[in-house]
């Protein structure tokens, strides 16, 4: 896992025995930056499945987290 902000968050998948308990890390990170502003929610996207993005969203309410694929 590499983060860009924190904000933003990529998982990069080598293992993909782990690849839950990566998003899971992740997320729980941006839970931990979310829960001081109470305004966000999470998104997950799928751009490949080796690589995830997690981000803090206005567009998922807060103590929510949403899944997209991209193609």
């Amino acid at each position: 896992m590499r983060g860009q902000t924190a904000e933003h968050l990529e998982v990069l998948v080598t293992e993909p025995a782990r690849l839950e308990e990566l998003l899971d890390d992740a997320e729980a990170m941006l839970r931990q930056v979310a829960l001081p502003q109470k305004i966000r929610g999470i998104l997950v996207t799928r751009h490949d499945p080796h690589r995830y993005t997690l981000a803090l969203s206005d567009t998922v309410p807060f103590g929510e987290t949403r899944e997209q694929i991209l193609s």
